[in-house]
């Protein structure tokens, strides 16, 4: 059994115009300072820490971000690129509201917008093996979403053809992770195709069973949909990759369910909430993981309806790293053993 690393912050939600948010340097002293040791770092939009570009051409400039993360005592957890990897499948009814996360070159044009960011996650597997990583971040992109719900009633063979096209698209760019020797985890989240355990299966037959296609595991988008999210892990922690620690909460009442009523997230019953706010067995899951020998890291995403981001930051380090269980490196009976005598045990068993 591995320990786990950590603790680790997702970096998207944090970056911003003012200070210390809108500099790696700045950003990296205040996730060291509040006792973060690893950082997930985000690679979309023009704020962006890491150029995709540079990262997968040039070791020295991978080098130098590495090294002035180390200077604060911090390590690259894995690379995301969660908005280039929505835009990878984008049914048309979504094309306008997802046109903002792809430069404005390829705005309006889905088949170009589509190409850059193929482009954009291939060049992940590259910059993520430069900088010596060995899983990836990212999301699937949905064209079956517009009909999660069968009604009207879907037509024999529109979810099989959806994730098949999903499986053509993911394929070269999953064969680029396999040369680089990097995972692909995929966050299973509402709103895109692979969002719980059944439609991951699907797309892992669609791509014949790729050994570079598995999981960000995130039990905040499970307990929002009603899942068990400790027996998830009892299924698929061979193909769990990254985990995001989120915390979430899922309180119906007569008026709302699941979906939610098209409410604010303040006002569903189902929401994000900041570590220990919520209703998530971390304990059992921390433990689930280092059963199971998880190999990564645990990396707080902060979204709350509620407090501030800073203090769910400050709160998410201590939290994360006393829920890490230092993994015992032998049995705790072993005081009590007599060693291996194959005569004995015959004579034990009456043999």
């Amino acid at each position: 059994m591995r320990t786990l690393k950590g603790p680790g912050i997702f970096l998207a939600q944090f970056i911003g115009p003012e200070p210390p948010f809108n500099r790696l340097d700045s950003i990296a002293r205040w996730a060291a300072g509040l006792g973060y040791v690893g950082v997930q770092v985000p690679t979309g939009g023009a704020d962006a820490f890491f150029d995709l570009e540079q990262g997968a051409q040039s070791q020295a400039y991978c080098d130098d971000i590495a090294g002035r993360l180390a200077e604060h005592g911090l390590q690259i957890t894995e690379l995301s690129t969660h908005l280039q990897g929505q835009l990878v499948a984008v049914h048309p009814a979504y094309d306008a509201l997802f046109d903002g996360f792809a430069p404005e070159q390829v705005r309006g044009k889905p088949a170009e917008r589509q190409a850059w960011a193929t482009r954009q996650v291939t060049l992940a597997a590259k910059a993520s093996q430069r900088l010596g990583l060995t899983a990836h971040a990212t999301f699937s992109g949905a064209l079956a979403w517009p009909y999660f719900y069968p009604w009207p009633q879907r037509p024999a063979g529109l979810v099989e053809e959806a994730f098949a096209e999903l499986g053509r698209r993911w394929r070269p760019i999953l064969d680029a992770f396999d040369e680089a020797g990097v995972d692909v985890c995929f966050e299973l989240h509402p709103g895109e195709d692979l969002h719980d355990g059944v439609t991951f299966e699907r797309f892992l037959e669609a791509v014949g069973g790729h050994p570079r296609a598995n999981i960000l595991y995130d039990p905040s988008h499970f307990l929002l949909q009603q899942l068990d999210y400790l027996a998830f892990i009892d299924h698929y922690h061979d193909r769990i990759r990254a985990f995001h620690v989120k915390d979430a909460e899922f309180r119906p009442n007569g008026r709302s369910g699941v979906y939610g009523g098209y409410q604010g997230w303040v006002e569903r019953p189902g929401r994000f909430r900041s570590l220990g706010d919520g209703q998530i067995d971390f304990g059992a899951i921390f433990a689930k993981l280092a059963q199971y020998d998880y190999p990564g890291w645990a990396v707080m995403e902060w979204e709350c309806a509620l407090k501030h981001p800073e203090d769910g930051a400050r709160e998410g380090a201590p939290f994360i790293r006393d829920h890490i269980i230092r993994v015992t490196p032998h049995a705790f009976d072993d005081f009590a053993g007599a060693g291996t005598d194959a005569t004995a045990n015959r004579k034990l068993l009456g043999l």
